[in-house]
């Protein structure tokens, strides 16, 4: 003991102290304040050393003042900062389940929301050991039990604590890129960072993004803005006069398919139909399905189709719009429209964290009003997989939820059993479907999810017949992004009868073909599949016009897939595209009949560059758009622009019913409808977790896995 004591008595000793009293405290919190979600030695051992470098790097700093009475004040004022910034994220995390930005801590009417008034109510008993460190050291010093050194430390010493700080980080970045790639170009969940380099690291990460961005915003002007909206008119696409408001006043569901291609509809494995439920769907009479519809989106995933789906602008040329710049930007997005046009009220059903994408942030951005994530749902046990609650769950224990909402509502379900890897519990898996035998596990098990989300759609389709709101709805289904990726395609490519010894990038490009379908039950069997070439940054303007809702207004890259000015010209987030005669692969023009390189006439190649400029050009609009936020330039007319300051996304079924009573006769809920009865019972799944309480101890549950998403 004397000898630590002597060791704490020198500067190097005491800020040694320091360090490892710090690193303790950032543990605590990791593994009993925040649910990082870690999973195998490496991310555990990444979790174990993350607060050391950028720790030993702040404190080291204090080593460059050479007197006494300023060493030891810096040093312990960089403690107290660096204590303080991580218990703020503490309360916050508790309150919000995500990590404070720089933008949160420096706005108090942020923080003000995001701790909603109740930081006391947020404390625990263990909170004292944040702090106890620190008041102890500063009583030791007060009472001369801890000496302060007055030998210097030399600037060549110093520089040297510095630079391992730094090659300690660079080792660790390495590290964590190696099991986590891409974890700074494209972050989809502030959790990530957090694991993988620390708290200190994340808000270092965040206020570079923050002040490239505010650079960029402040060099906006509105003539920028003009520039996008001229663009906009000039390929706005008139509805079809058939077509518009067939489905004014009905509810809107969409369903997200997790994952899930084209190629999925009407293939039959082993003589089996792998989505039998949907292929009836998809021929039905009432179904207003399109077989030549192309995902769009980025590096963002999920999200960037999210995005394209609900404001019709695309996502970004690296990482995801959600993550990036969700938490600030402005929109017009489809929640704000169908609300303020038509009196809609909006939510979204989705068994996954919150924070994931960064959507408890850009929801209240978009103008969502409810948002029922991973913590109004029971995951526990076998009930969730890595990235949230099994789909027939999702849609079972949904109605609870969905039955309160006042009509006409405007909700999405985020489905994720069919996400990869593609693997599914023995107990969830139909005796009599047999899957392919590719030898590759990832197509293996691609049949078998998809079939999986099959099913749950049939059982969510039953309730809506039961209960009659199939009559009072329409809804949207469609792909979000491809499931097999191109590196899989080749172990696909005997499935779908062609070869993968002569597969080609043509190939790979047709296979971005998602779903798209609107089921209108009743609305007079007038449906059909259409073979217009369209994409995910279509879908906004031709789910307006079909409720009634003229889109011209709004700044909108996509344009109405019914009509007869509809744009065919596809655009992918990485500048190729495909028309319903070609498709541009990194400059090489392939013909879409024969999937060869096309030999082109003058004529042919001066329109497709047309088409190339134009898909350039649109890309390029959005970007600046999104990126130096236009559109706090543009108020659209009748339009009355978000305030996230709204929305609260937590006690969500309080306050539907809240609203339900408040109403009284004049509720229009479905359990108000129906005599103020729930319709839960209506609801029949075969889902066996459902109906049993069996916990799989060693399953890791909705932990923000890493992956494909």
């Amino acid at each position: 003991m004397k000898k630590i004591g002597q060791l704490v008595d020198t500067r190097i000793g005491f800020c040694g102290l320091l360090v490892v009293l710090f690193w303790l405290k950032t543990l605590i919190a990791y593994f009993t304040d925040f649910k990082l979600g870690a999973s195998g030695i490496i991310q555990y051992a990444i979790l174990l050393i993350n607060p050391l470098a950028t720790t030993i790097f702040l404190f080291s700093l204090a080593f460059y003042f050479k007197r006494s009475r300023f060493f030891y004040p810096v040093l312990m004022g960089l403690d107290i900062l660096n204590t303080l910034l991580l218990y703020l994220n503490v309360i916050y995390y508790r309150e919000f389940t995500d990590f404070m930005t720089v933008a949160t801590m420096t706005g108090y009417s942020k923080v003000n929301q995001g701790l909603s008034g109740s930081s006391l109510a947020l404390t625990n008993v263990h909170d004292l050991l944040y702090w106890a460190d620190i008041v102890v050291i500063l009583l030791l010093m007060l009472f001369r039990k801890i000496k302060f050194d007055p030998r210097a430390i030399s600037n060549r010493l110093a520089f040297s604590f510095t630079s391992l700080s730094v090659l300690m980080f660079g080792l660790n970045l390495m590290v964590a890129e190696f099991n986590r790639p891409q974890l700074l170009g494209r972050t989809f969940d502030r959790s990530y960072i957090v694991k993988y380099l620390g708290i200190d690291a994340f808000t270092g990460y965040d206020l570079a993004k923050s002040q490239h961005i505010d650079n960029m915003r402040k060099s906006a002007t509105r003539s920028e803005l003009t520039t996008v909206k001229k663009f906009t008119d000039q390929h706005f696409a008139p509805a079809n006069p058939k077509m518009f408001g067939i489905a004014k006043g009905r509810n809107v569901i969409v369903i997200h398919l997790e994952s899930f291609q084209q190629f999925l509809i009407d293939r039959k494995i082993n003589g089996q139909e792998v989505t039998p439920f949907l292929n009836s769907l998809y021929h039905g009479n009432d179904t207003y399905a399109f077989d030549n519809f192309f995902h769009q989106v980025g590096q963002g995933k999920t999200s960037d189709a999210e995005n394209m789906l609900e404001t019709s602008t695309f996502g970004l040329p690296q990482g995801s719009l959600f993550a990036t710049l969700g938490s600030d930007n402005t929109f017009e997005a489809a929640p704000a429209i169908l609300n303020q046009r038509a009196g809609y009220t909006s939510a979204v059903f989705h068994g996954n964290v919150a924070s994931f994408w960064n959507r408890n942030n850009v929801y209240k951005n978009l103008g969502f009003q409810y948002f029922f994530d991973a913590s109004y749902y029971d995951t526990s046990g076998d009930k969730a997989m890595g990235y949230g609650l099994k789909d027939k769950l999702l849609f079972a224990n949904s109605i609870k939820y969905l039955q309160t909402l006042q009509q006409p509502f405007y909700v999405k379900f985020l489905t994720v059993s069919n996400h990869f890897p593609f693997t599914i519990d023995d107990e969830d898996k139909d005796s009599n479907f047999q899957t392919t035998n590719t030898g590759d596990s990832t197509v293996d098990g691609y049949f078998e999810t998809a079939h999986y989300l099959d099913q749950s759609l049939q059982e969510f389709f039953a309730y809506l017949q039961k209960t009659g709101l199939d009559k009072k709805s329409i809804i949207m289904i469609y792909g979000d992004h491809y499931g097999i990726s191109n590196s899989a395609n080749k172990s696909l490519a005997s499935v779908l009868g062609k070869s993968a010894d002569t597969w080609t990038d043509f190939d790979n490009a047709q296979l971005q073909r998602v779903p798209m379908m609107f089921v209108i039950p009743g609305s007079g069997g007038h449906g059909g599949i259409s073979h217009t070439y369209g994409g995910e940054i279509d879908v906004l303007s031709t789910l307006l016009h079909l409720l009634g809702i003229s889109s011209k207004r709004y700044i909108m890259f996509g344009t109405d897939l019914f009509s007869s000015k509809h744009s065919q010209t596809v655009a992918f987030r990485n500048h190729d595209f495909v028309t319903p005669k070609y498709t541009s692969i990194s400059g090489t023009i392939y013909d879409n009949q024969t999937g060869k390189e096309a030999h082109l006439t003058t004529a042919q190649k001066k329109r497709l560059k047309k088409q190339a400029q134009l898909v350039n050009k649109e890309l390029s609009l959005s970007d600046s758009l999104n990126e130096k936020n236009l559109l706090r330039f543009y108020t659209p007319k009748g339009f009355k622009k978000v305030n996230p300051k709204n929305y609260n996304y937590s006690n969500g079924l309080k306050k539907a019913k809240a609203i339900e009573k408040k109403k009284g006769n004049r509720s229009t809920s479905i359990y108000s409808e129906n005599g103020n009865q729930s319709t839960v019972s209506d609801y029949s799944t075969n889902a066996p977790e459902q109906n049993h309480s069996r916990t799989d101890s060693n399953r890791i549950k909705i932990t923000n896995p890493d992956g494909n998403n």
